[in-house]
């Protein structure tokens, strides 16, 4: 089973940067974007064979997620079900026979950190989602969480220290999630891999310099562990400043 993952920042915009191209050449059984950027009845896009699931954000032109499937879920859920989080359009939930595949969209601590504190919040609330979920079957995230976890995960960790998505806190909560029993699934299969990102700035010729940050991901409950076949960033697939990822399961 493939799935793949994008933050395709915008989707209107990334269509008429080759979106389609790469959604048919990779045939995923299920696609997942977050930042659509939209509501569904905004655009007329035909993705032929898939079902859609779309969450989107009560503010236009802002966050939201969508997930399309070839095999049509056994349920569908929206958001955590907490108000102050199901505003913005962050979270699909799609369960299949063996998992359940959560498509997130992390809230960004912003600039000079004005949302950290809601972040933190957040982290709390998403972990025990997810580990509520997992009473009922193992679990599968996909997304952008917005923090690169480790030093190996950015370009530049020692000038990023206090940055959004590299502070102290954000990657504590990372720790605390993966320890609460899921998989970093890209650092599974490649521990030690430098140099693999799937975000560049738009600023000073980041991505052609591969100054990047690893901040989309795939994780797995720990009982998935033999299921897993493989994983994969495609930096060079553009149309966004992220790249779409893949996760390889046993079907």
């Amino acid at each position: 089973m493939k799935l793949i993952s994008w933050n395709v920042n915008g989707l209107r915009a990334c269509m008429n940067k080759g979106f389609m191209d790469f959604f048919r050449e990779v045939d995923a059984d299920v696609f997942c974007i977050q930042e659509s950027k939209m509501h569904k009845e905004q655009g007329d896009f035909d993705f032929g064979g898939y079902c859609e699931y779309w969450n989107s954000a009560e503010k236009k032109g802002y966050s939201g997620v969508v997930v399309f499937a070839k095999q049509e879920p056994l349920s569908v859920t929206y958001d955590m079900g907490i108000e102050h989080h199901d505003k913005e359009g962050r979270i699909i939930c799609v369960e299949f026979e063996k998992f359940c595949l959560v498509n997130v969209y992390t809230p960004n601590s912003q600039r000079e950190l004005a949302r950290l504190d809601y972040r933190m919040q957040w982290e709390d609330d998403f972990r025990s989602y997810l580990k509520d979920l997992e009473k009922k079957k193992p679990v599968v995230v996909c997304g952008d969480l917005n923090v690169a976890h480790q030093e190996i995960d950015l370009k530049n960790p020692k000038t990023n220290r206090r940055n959004a998505g590299f502070t102290d806190e954000e990657r504590g909560k990372m720790s605390e999630l993966l320890n609460s029993g899921f998989i970093d699934t890209f650092r599974f299969f490649y521990p030690d891999l430098e140099g693999a990102y799937t975000w560049w700035s738009y600023m000073g010729k980041a991505r052609a310099n591969n100054t990047g940050w690893r901040i989309d991901y795939f994780l797995a409950s720990q009982s998935l562990q033999d299921s897993l076949l493989g994983a994969k960033i495609y930096p060079e697939i553009m149309g966004s400043d992220h790249c779409p990822i893949e996760l390889l399961l046993k079907d």
